[in-house]
């Protein structure tokens, strides 16, 4: 199902779109990517933007040809940044966890400890509802093997683990639960999104989950 970029001529020393004109390989984490130039940035950024659309629309078989199109780029710009149709669709699915944790910081300034760990879970009953459309889209790297999952998981877990941290601190969350259990806990919920009345049902064994962390250590 992969698309490489062999086929498409190589345009000159800079492209119509601002493009340096000679391919480089995209690391696996934009995080750990050199620094974008503002217009290749812009580039980017439109590409994720028109595959994640088509992607949470249900498109799971969008082709590369119309990622670029919809991003108002060449295709051989999508290849300067994505080697594969599959390293767009671990992009998009990257992005999506890092904007999802990016916002622990903020709930923490805004509410007490045990809420902000509370609004997170619901937010990660969310982000698996909106997952759903992907799901397709999701399977095809996933049986790649690729890092993306695991490093996903691992992101969540450490920041429901900060949040926990600071409720532990403050005396709101019991000590004796790890974020790995409760993130376990999460994931059971999760995985049933294809069931009718999944998402109801989902946040209300949430909500026990997050009582459930509320209560006293039972411990002598």
């Amino acid at each position: 199902m992969g698309h490489g970029p062999a086929g498409y001529e190589e345009d000159t020393a800079v492209d119509e779109h601002g493009e340096p004109a000679s391919p480089a390989p995209t690391p696996a984490r934009p995080a750990e990517s050199r620094p974008l130039r503002a217009h290749a940035q812009r580039n980017r950024d439109a590409l994720l933007t028109a595959a994640r659309e088509a992607f949470t629309a249900g498109e799971s078989d969008i082709h590369v040809e119309e990622i670029a199109r919809r991003a108002g780029v060449g295709v051989g710009t999508f290849y300067r940044h994505f080697a594969t149709r599959e390293a767009v669709i671990e992009a998009v699915y990257d992005e999506r966890i890092q904007n999802l944790c990016h916002r622990a910081p903020d709930l923490l300034e805004s509410l007490p400890p045990h809420e902000a760990l509370r609004v997170f879970m619901e937010q990660l009953v969310q982000h698996a509802v909106e997952s759903r459309s992907m799901a397709v889209a999701l399977k095809t790297v996933m049986d790649l093997g690729s890092p993306v999952f695991n490093q996903g998981r691992e992101a969540m877990s450490d920041t429901i683990g900060q949040l926990m941290a600071a409720g532990v601190a403050d005396g709101t969350i019991r000590a004796d639960v790890t974020a790995d259990t409760v993130f376990r806990a999460m994931g059971g919920i999760c995985a049933s999104h294809d069931q009718p009345g999944w998402e109801k049902a989902a946040l209300d064994v949430m909500h026990l989950i997050h009582d459930g962390l509320r209560h006293t250590d039972p411990s002598p």
